[in-house]
């Protein structure tokens, strides 16, 4: 959420912003609201004053006859300032549900641009792989291994949903387990298993409400929403808390599944585990001092490419323009690998700063070190990885040629020193049901 006083204060500021994000907000009715809540608290309080001076002078007149008037408009003070007051709520109420809907500002380093056409690649590195045979995308290797099974799975859950089988399952449990290692031991973050079930306010305070209600698995019952990353638990965690300065920075890093209500096109896009309703991640989180935001950011996008580079995969860093930067954030640097087979770039990670926005939102604060007033914290946030992509981009860039697929080095210690993943036992021919 915006600092009320900053839109107040530089109302132009922050419409050039909107302009830039290609996004629109209600900023006259914010500035109109707040103009009248203000005038209304400012006639609130001199009726206040008036009435304390109206039961002074109640005190000190004895007469009866003269006192009932008196007291009659202390009375009618007394309505007024009811009135306003409830007036004054509901301005207060309307104006939180208005700031709700105004997304970050862009920092003055994120290039301008209408769309996502206007990224800019800032770096590569590694090499693509070159193959001494045609290299096949990861569903037909999939499927001529038996490590995904999607149509039994579209059975159980319907369209957009696989599951992984055999060694791709293990694969995958050893890319987590590997991951949460490197950031616990190599980074500093200290490990968390948070909840997968959390309530609406949780997402109010990272920011997926109200914007992204659609794209929210929300249970039946309605008290409770699926996660779409882990980012929302870990945030939250330290929601209307004030940390000492000393606790800062604070680094999380959780493993979770990911729920998102998205719409997907046909076509190749969707073909094989690229896109589904249910995606597995690990993440990282930081709270930071201010001062030291900056610097966090860019240490974070070398966390996440460690991944990346200890894998042995090709990846670049492509800086977010403003029309395809998130909601939230301030600054955005995304890191897509290379898929070999199918030929194109994959985002496994999006290394977000927010500065203060979640914070406010959320009212995490810290004590700075002189015991001056309560600051808000800065928060920080990366996928270290995304796993479907990851796993895509690991079976296409190291199949080889009879169709088995290489073990990365780093990962052969969590697959009990396996060093190939090559065809599963069956999990069986369907079969219809017996009469």
């Amino acid at each position: 959420m915006l600092d009320l006083r900053l839109i107040r204060e530089q109302p132009q500021r922050v419409k050039s912003a909107l302009v830039a994000l290609n996004t629109d907000a209600p900023i006259d009715e914010i500035l109109a609201l707040d103009t009248r809540r203000r005038a209304l608290l400012t006639e609130v309080e001199a009726l206040k004053a008036e009435r304390n001076e109206g039961s002074k002078l109640v005190n000190r007149t004895k007469d009866a006859a003269a006192r009932q008037p008196l007291i009659d408009n202390l009375r009618g003070l007394g309505d007024q300032i009811a009135h306003l007051d409830q007036q004054a709520k509901a301005a207060d109420t309307r104006l939180a549900e208005l700031l709700l809907t105004v997304p970050n500002l862009p920092a003055p380093e994120v290039p301008v641009g209408p769309d996502e056409s206007h990224n800019v690649v800032v770096a590569e590195e590694g090499t693509k792989p070159s193959f001494a045979f045609a290299p096949k995308p990861h569903w037909e290797l999939a499927e001529a291994l038996g490590i995904i099974e999607f149509e039994r799975a579209t059975k159980v859950s319907g369209a957009r949903f696989y599951a992984l089988v055999g060694d791709g399952a293990r694969l995958q449990r050893a890319l987590i387990a590997w991951m949460l290692d490197l950031h616990r031991e190599r980074h500093g973050y200290t490990e968390i298993a948070p909840p997968y079930l959390v309530t609406e306010q949780s997402l109010f305070g990272t920011g997926q409400l109200p914007k992204f209600r659609d794209t929210q698995f929300q249970t039946t019952a309605g008290d409770h929403w699926l996660i779409p990353t882990a980012e929302v638990p870990l945030t939250n965690l330290y929601r209307d808390e004030i940390l000492d300065a000393a606790q800062l920075p604070i680094y999380h890093t959780a493993y979770t599944a990911c729920f998102r209500r998205e719409q997907f096109s046909g076509g190749r896009d969707v073909r094989g585990i690229k896109r589904s309703y249910q995606f597995d991640k690990v993440e990282m989180v930081k709270f930071v001092h201010p001062d030291e935001s900056a610097t966090e950011f860019r240490r974070l996008i070398e966390e996440a490419s460690d991944i990346l580079r200890l894998l042995g995969l090709p990846f670049r860093l492509l800086q977010i323009c403003t029309g395809d930067l998130s909601f939230t954030a301030a600054n955005k640097v995304d890191l897509e690998v290379w898929a070999a087979g199918a030929e194109e770039w994959l985002e496994v990670s999006s290394c977000a700063t927010f500065l203060d926005f979640q914070a406010r939102r959320a009212n995490i604060r810290f004590r700075p070190a002189d015991v001056g007033r309560p600051q808000f914290v800065h928060t920080l946030n990366g996928s270290g990885l995304a796993l479907p992509r990851t796993v895509i981009a690991l079976l296409e860039h190291y199949q080889l040629e009879d169709g088995t697929i290489a073990v990365p080095e780093v990962l052969r210690a969590y697959l009990g020193g396996q060093e190939t993943i090559g065809v599963q036992p069956p999990l069986g021919p369907p079969r219809p049901p017996s009469a």
